[in-house]
């Protein structure tokens, strides 16, 4: 049974970790590139902001809101 467990901490080390390893020592040499992923996911939200802005003014443009205060049943 002792040996599942370390079969388990050999795998996560030793396998799974080891892409964390090599950014953590490439912080060390180049932090852009360490933290290249984070540009990336910044990157592919601004995106999607400026999308999603520019379907918001799309739609107001054309007026299809209907904007009136008993436009939702909640309210």
């Amino acid at each position: 049974m002792k040996d599942f467990f370390y079969a388990i901490q050999d795998l996560f080390v030793n396998v799974l970790f080891a892409p964390l390893d090599a950014i953590a020592a490439l912080e060390l040499e180049n932090w852009f590139a360490a933290n290249g992923l984070n540009w990336i996911f910044m990157l592919v939200g601004f995106v999607a902001f400026v999308y999603w802005m520019g379907q918001l003014k799309k739609f107001n443009d054309n007026n299809e809101e209907n904007k009136s205060i008993s436009a939702h049943n909640y309210l």
